[in-house]
């Protein structure tokens, strides 16, 4: 649990912040500890009756890069493991979350816990799991500093490319809610308006004007209904996606049998998979451990259980190669298995991972930009269309009113 307390220092100096603890008593311990008469405690959480809200905040890729980076630095430079952790305390004591983090892993180091062991207990941020291990395996190696760097790295060039997607895909995405918007209010108030003028005569309508008259009427009378059902759908989709295994893997398999978008999703997943067990590897760690932590990192749950039952295979002796080109789960890329192999043959794995996760992004980078360069021609001329359709269709009886 977070507590959030006030007093004073060894020094006399008024101090407010936070410390994690599992109990008040707990609490109490450690602030006599460190010398601090409070003033001041309870715990940091917001409470509605029974119900008790804990904040947690999951950092973003390029702050967890630049906090690696920096804690590299520092341990090269000699400084320990706690003296670097309260520099950085120091650097973001502007942050309150970041602050109260450092400021909980720092306690758990001074209590004797290993780095890992304190990432792991600290309630206060979200850390990736591959990111723990990786921490954790470097610790029993003595790698940290170069482990961190290459963490760091990494990162940063998945928060480049996740950024390049989204900066790309906004303003399709803009254009295609726009589109939907303006598609509904002509539907729900341009139509029926003029429908009404319809009505004074009778005379026989084209099936594509009654249509688009009864289509009309249905999203006039319904679209707060329509809006509501949209909505929860789109928050039951994400709540399962993110809490059933079952469908996610639903999903991930049906992903990886569309056209163009099976082997775009593929391609990131080993591009993913290779640079982080490239820089695994080169730090030292043990190849059976660096292929389950690169596992780890996957998105696509179907390949992922193919890496996963693979390195489980792994330290029976059975080489990657073989145990990708015989897995029945999902057909990996050949090339990428071929690839393996011959890194495996010439112990130069590591190297032609990171030559694999160049290639694969490269490719992915040029087959998102003309997928996104189409998609926005695409979303104009389907717009159009209906648009188009709909004047058409309001347009007829009124044409064959005047010729009549």
């Amino acid at each position: 649990m977070l507590f959030k307390y006030s007093g004073f220092d060894t020094n006399g100096v008024k101090i407010k912040s936070k410390i994690e603890a599992s109990s008040l008593k707990e609490v109490k311990i450690k602030l006599k500890a460190k010398g601090i008469l409070y003033t001041s405690l309870k715990e940091d959480s917001i409470d509605f009756g029974k119900v008790n809200f804990k904040r947690k905040r999951k950092l973003n890729l390029s702050i967890l890069s630049y906090l690696s980076r920096d804690l590299s630095i520092y341990l090269s430079s000699g400084i320990t493991l706690i003296g670097s952790i309260n520099l950085l305390k120091q650097r973001y004591k502007e942050d309150k979350t970041l602050f109260t983090f450092f400021e909980t892993v720092k306690t758990y180091l001074d209590e004797g816990k290993r780095f890992y062991d304190a990432l792991e207990s600290q309630k206060i941020v979200k850390l990736p799991e591959f990111y723990k291990q990786s921490i954790k395996v470097s610790e029993n190696g003595g790698l940290l500093e170069s482990v961190l760097m290459e963490l760091s790295i990494f990162l940063k060039e998945q928060d480049r490319i996740k950024k390049q997607v989204n900066s790309a895909m906004a303003y399709p995405l803009f254009i295609f809610a726009v589109s939907i918007l303006m598609v509904g209010f002509m539907l729900s108030f341009i139509v029926p308006k003029i429908t009404s003028i319809f009505t004074q005569f009778d005379q026989e309508l084209p099936t594509s004007t009654k249509v688009v008259i009864a289509l009309g009427d249905f999203f006039l009378n319904n679209y707060q209904l329509l809006l509501f059902f949209t909505i929860l759908s789109i928050f039951i989709f994400i709540l399962l996606l993110a809490k059933s295994k079952g469908f996610k893997y639903f999903i991930d398999k049906s992903i990886l049998k569309v056209p163009f978008f099976s082997k775009l999703s593929e391609q990131s997943e080993l591009a993913r998979f290779s640079y982080m067990n490239s820089i695994l590897i080169k730090s030292g760690i043990p190849i059976v451990q660096a292929i389950n932590l690169s596992a780890n990192i996957l998105e696509n749950s179907v390949i992922k259980k193919v890496f996963v039952e693979a390195s489980l295979s792994v330290v029976e002796g059975k080489r990657l190669s073989s145990l990708l080109r015989q897995n029945k789960i999902y057909k990996i890329d050949e090339s990428f298995i071929h690839s393996i192999a011959i890194g495996e043959d010439t112990s130069r794995l590591s190297e032609i991972l990171n030559n694999l996760a160049n290639l694969y992004n490269e490719s992915n980078k040029d087959k998102t930009n003309m997928f996104l360069s189409l998609l926005e021609p695409i979303f104009m001329l389907i717009v159009g269309s209906i648009i188009g359709f709909i004047v058409v269709a309001m347009l007829l009886p009124i044409f064959s009113m005047n010729l009549g």
